[in-house]
């Protein structure tokens, strides 16, 4: 079992391609479409690779929540990468920096960046295959 999309309410579908283009740049725009969400026109696409993919619909008001609160809702999301600092330097060269670091342990390391629309995304890059060690949480 995995997962398959993540379905995400932006404001404009070029600052998230930018975001996440430069995240995973061998991934694409797989279909979209014009349509109406609860009476408000919106455009929507897919975009990742033949397995997995993030939906994206343009018709976003408001603020995403307070991550330094505490009310419900997406903490955040988090991809498993090959190369964690390719991944940073491609962000930084869009003009996005982490938001905060997380643990840099023998068997992972992460980075938390905030997406143009307040979505935080966890990268993890993990350097061990054995699944007891990716796991330790001491």
């Amino acid at each position: 079992m995995f997962i398959e999309h993540v379905n995400l309410v932006v404001k404009n579908l070029d600052n998230s391609l930018r975001f996440y283009g430069s995240a995973f740049p061998d991934w694409k725009v797989r279909g979209g479409g014009h349509d109406k969400w609860h009476g408000k026109a919106r455009q929507w696409l897919h975009f990742g690779d033949e397995h997995q993919y993030l939906a994206f619909s343009d018709h976003g008001e408001g603020e995403n929540r307070d991550l330094s609160g505490h009310t419900p809702g997406l903490a955040h999301f988090a991809f498993a990468v090959s190369n964690l600092e390719a991944v940073r330097q491609r962000l930084q060269a869009v003009g996005f920096e982490p938001s905060k670091l997380g643990s840099d342990t023998p068997f992972r390391s992460n980075l938390y960046f905030i997406d143009p629309d307040g979505f935080e995304v966890e990268f993890v890059q993990y350097h061990s295959d054995i699944v007891a060690q990716r796991n330790d949480y001491h």
